[in-house]
């Protein structure tokens, strides 16, 4: 009996955790690969049909909001990278014993809400908002000079929203390396580029690997700025969905358009693991 519980006990412990993943994430899932096979209307009724053309009808209307999408995801990650790695690097090597402080301050902007931070970048950005209306009126810009409604907005303010979500997992892998490797590089004639080439960035992909995943995918299926900082020329595939859903009220090409996307970040993933090795990123990690 004492047998039969110490091997029933580790799948008692994670019970909890699967039947809250099996509730709000199994179940719903399934009824929307259910859903999206269906025809029908709200007035009538949906019913199940195998309707694959909602797939297919979806993929070639709504090519472009994908691609569009896609296009912002990996420019918004690229900019996140860009200020976070050297961001996690200063926190991590020379944050001293204020490293919780400088971490707290990263995240301070998730205190407030998403649309409450967004629209905030519509006040700063706006024409004549305390930012370009101030240079307009030294004379710096020219009068019709706007950001709003323009890719670099909407790029501008992915990038801010999720930046936490890179900064994070890089501090981590950082955090992890040892000083002592670095000043061994050096006794051995590297440079301090060298050494962070050959021994710190080597060391810290996991952090940008999970990084990466970590902020492409949030990113590349948002719609909050799309709608909020840029144009009807600026809209992604989440905004598609979300009129879809909640305007147009055809639950059946929401449905299908979410899981071609979901597809889509999928096979991206995959792709982006093989490319980096992820193998060698598992390695680095457990070292």
């Amino acid at each position: 009996m004492g047998r039969l519980r110490g091997r029933l006990a580790p799948y008692l412990m994670i019970l909890p955790a699967g039947l809250w993943l099996a509730v709000f994430f199994a179940v719903p899932l399934i009824m929307m690969v259910s859903l999206s096979l269906q025809e029908g209307n709200l007035i009538d009724g949906f019913r199940q049909t195998f309707h694959w053309q909602n797939y297919t009808e979806g993929l070639s209307t709504y090519g472009d909001k994908f691609v569009r999408s896609l296009w912002y995801g990996l420019l918004a990650t690229v900019v996140c990278i860009a200020i976070a790695y050297p961001v996690s690097y200063w926190i991590a090597f020379y944050g001293g014993h204020r490293k919780s402080f400088y971490l707290f301050l990263v995240l301070l902007p998730f205190f407030v809400s998403f649309i409450l931070r967004t629209v905030s970048w519509k006040f700063v950005l706006a024409d004549n908002g305390i930012v370009l209306g101030t240079l307009k009126n030294w004379g710096l810009l020219p009068q019709d000079f706007h950001v709003l409604q323009t890719s670099f907005a909407v790029i501008a303010g992915l990038s801010y929203n999720f930046l936490p979500f890179m900064v994070l997992p890089i501090y981590v892998a950082l955090e992890r390396v040892d000083p002592r490797l670095i000043e061994a590089a050096q006794d051995l004639y590297a440079g301090r580029a060298q050494a962070f080439l050959r021994v710190v960035l080597p060391l810290s992909l996991p952090g940008v690997f999970a990084g990466v995943i970590m902020t492409f995918v949030p990113v590349s299926a948002d719609y909050v700025n799309a709608a909020i900082l840029g144009g009807p020329q600026h809209t992604m595939i989440g905004n598609v969905i979300q009129t879809e859903y909640f305007n147009h009220n055809n639950y059946p090409t929401a449905s299908a358009l979410s899981f071609t996307l979901m597809a889509i970040l999928l096979v991206g993933i995959f792709l982006y693991a093989r490319l980096l090795g992820t193998r060698d990123v598992l390695e680095a990690a457990a070292r």
